[in-house]
C-alpha cells in the first residue's frame, strides 16, 4: 500500500531535481571535452578552455527567433560568439543576463556578437518579458522543446544544466565552455584570449 505522503514527496523531489539542473553543472558536464581542455574557474568541470588545435568542427544552430524571424550562428561567421542557453524558469539565468548584456555592449565594436538560446519554454510570452525586462538587446533563439541544444554534438553543452555558456572562436569552433552563471567579469576574462587570436 502507498502512502498518500510518499506520494506528496514525488513531486517535490522533481522540483529540487530541477532546480538543481538549472543552477549547478552536473558532474558529467564536461564530457566529451577534448584532453587539451583546461579547468578553470568554479569547479573543475564548471568552466573550460579549448586550445586552438583541438578545437572540433564550426557549431551549425539556425531556427526562429523569439520575435519569430529566421535566425543562424552562421550569420555571425567571422565573429567570435558568445552562445548563452537559458530559461524563463531558470533563476540563475535571471542573475547573471544583466552581465551578459554589460558585456555584448562593451564588447560588440570589438566583433563579439551574443546569441540566446532560450530552451524549454513552452510558450514564447515569458521569455519574451525575460529577455524585455532584463534588457537583451541580442537575438535569442526560441527553442521550446530543446531540439536545438539536442542537436548539438554530444558533450557540447549539458542539456539539464543551464545557464550554460559557449564562446565560439571566429570558425565558429568552441573555445569556451562554461556550464555555471558568469558574471560580467568572468565573462570578460574568458573572452579575452580569444578575441586575442588571430582573425
Amino acid at each position: 500500500m502507498i502512502h498518500r505522503h510518499h506520494l506528496l514527496s514525488v513531486p517535490a523531489a522533481l522540483l529540487a531535481l530541477c532546480l538543481a539542473a538549472c543552477s549547478s553543472p552536473s558532474a558529467g558536464a564536461g564530457a566529451g571535452a577534448s584532453p587539451a581542455t583546461a579547468a578553470q574557474g568554479v569547479g573543475a568541470a564548471a568552466t573550460s578552455t579549448v586550445a586552438v588545435a583541438e578545437r572540433g568542427t564550426p557549431l551549425t544552430l539556425a531556427g526562429h527567433g523569439l520575435d519569430g524571424r529566421p535566425l543562424s550562428l552562421a550569420a555571425y561567421r567571422g565573429r567570435v560568439v558568445v552562445l548563452n542557453f537559458w530559461g524563463s524558469w531558470c533563476e540563475p539565468c535571471r542573475a547573471e543576463a544583466g552581465g551578459l548584456e554589460q558585456v555584448f555592449r562593451a564588447d560588440r565594436a570589438d566583433g563579439v556578437q551574443f546569441l540566446g538560446v532560450d530552451t524549454r519554454d513552452l510558450d514564447p510570452a515569458p521569455a519574451r518579458a525575460f529577455a524585455r525586462t532584463a534588457g537583451l538587446t541580442y537575438p535569442n533563439l526560441y527553442d521550446p522543446d530543446g531540439s536545438l541544444v539536442l542537436s548539438l554534438p554530444p558533450g557540447t553543452v549539458n542539456p539539464q544544466t543551464i545557464p550554460s555558456t559557449l564562446i565560439l572562436d571566429r570558425r565558429g569552433r568552441v573555445a569556451v565552455r562554461a556550464l555555471q552563471p558568469l558574471t560580467a567579469a568572468q565573462l570578460t576574462s574568458l573572452l579575452g584570449p580569444v578575441l586575442r587570436e588571430a582573425a
